[in-house]
């Protein structure tokens, strides 16, 4: 109102500042000069304004630091978050790479944006554990769940269990051989195919492959791929220039030391696949140790990056797996039951390329 006086008009601009959220509780208001400047008055206009203010008990005057929001009827209430939609569990068995910390990153951000909350449980490998952890879950009461199954050779009675009760959950990275249920996998087959194909063209004949003992679709599929690619050459393969590891046999004080043994009975090979990056890195190790004493040349590709500069890798597209699961998952937990057998395309990245990036960036 034009015949307020000035203090009040300055007092009533305040107020609707804080009354549509502009200004909230603990914010700092304006000072007594900042005032003055920007209405033009008196500065004892603009104190008289503030102390007003302060009296009601909507601003705190502290001196010499300024005046604050302070609780009042006046605040705009901060929204409460959107109620959750429910729980959603995520079974994984480590959490030691890359690639595991990527699919939390990724599902949990899938997972939120769609209203529901994540609960992640770690198997470490155990069967034992995944199972418990499926039946912790369905006491819990959870929606559904993201599945990324152990290593083992079979599945779990658990988790067929959930395929036959037609409970929403969705198998991360693997499938389940002739069992209809909904699964993502990144193109495992087609990627190494691909990969190996390079090798060849680089003029590569013997080349290796290091692997864990294949017990289930990823490493079925990759070795798959890796037969693929001598088949369309037309190339005899060796399968003796394979290296099958047990899982008590992969850890950093056993593993470089059995892929070197391995790579000194083979003088043959000049290049070498490894199944993850994990073995990456070790082979890299034993191809390291073994350079500084023969001399010998041989190169290393791999699945998933390794964080080793110059080596050419598989990149699965984590984000757009973890994506696609949550939507198989939401789309279940919504009531439609179609299993699917989704893939999702990888990309070759090659060593001039990685470091190529990694002088871009330094």
């Amino acid at each position: 109102m034009k015949n307020e006086p000035l203090y009040q008009q300055i007092k009533n601009k305040i107020k609707e500042q804080i009354q549509s959220g502009k200004l909230r509780v603990g914010d700092r208001v304006p000072s007594e000069k900042e005032l003055t400047a920007e209405f033009h008055v008196s500065q004892i206009t603009t104190k008289n304004a503030l102390a007003g203010l302060a009296e009601e008990g909507i601003v705190e005057r502290i001196k010499g630091k300024g005046t604050f929001v302070c609780e009042s009827n006046l605040t705009t209430p901060i929204k409460q978050p959107n109620k959750s939609k429910g729980l959603i569990g995520f079974i994984l068995p480590s959490m030691k790479t890359k690639i595991d910390q990527e699919f939390v990153n990724y599902i949990e951000k899938y997972v939120s944006k769609n209203g529901h909350n994540l609960i992640i449980k770690i198997t470490r490998e155990s069967q034992f554990e995944e199972a418990n952890a499926i039946e912790m879950f369905r006491k819990m009461k959870v929606s559904g769940m993201i599945i990324f199954p152990t290593e083992k050779e079979t599945y779990n009675d658990a988790v067929l269990r959930l395929s036959l009760d037609k409970f929403p959950f969705v198998l991360i990275d693997r499938y389940m051989e002739n069992i209809l249920t909904y699964s993502v996998t990144s193109e495992n087959e087609l990627g190494t195919c691909e990969a190996i194909t390079h090798l060849l063209n680089k003029g590569h004949k013997n080349i290796g492959l290091v692997s864990p003992i294949m017990t289930n679709t990823v490493t079925d599929e990759r070795s798959k791929g890796f037969e693929n690619a001598f088949l369309k050459r037309k190339t005899t393969i060796n399968k003796n220039l394979w290296l099958t590891l047990g899982f008590n046999e992969i850890s950093p004080n056993k593993t470089p030391k059995l892929i070197k043994e391995f790579l000194l009975s083979k003088p043959e090979i000049t290049a070498v696949f490894t199944m993850n990056a994990e073995l990456a890195l070790y082979t890299h190790l034993a191809i390291s140790s073994l350079k500084k004493e023969t001399c010998r040349e041989i190169e290393l590709l791999t699945f998933d990056p390794p964080g080793i500069p110059g080596v050419s890798f598989i990149k699965q597209d984590i984000a757009e797996c973890s994506k696609k699961t949550v939507d198989l998952l939401l789309e279940q937990i919504e009531g439609k039951y179609e299993p699917k057998r989704m893939y999702v395309p990888v990309t070759l990245k090659l060593s001039e390329e990685v470091e190529l990036a990694e002088t871009i960036l330094t």
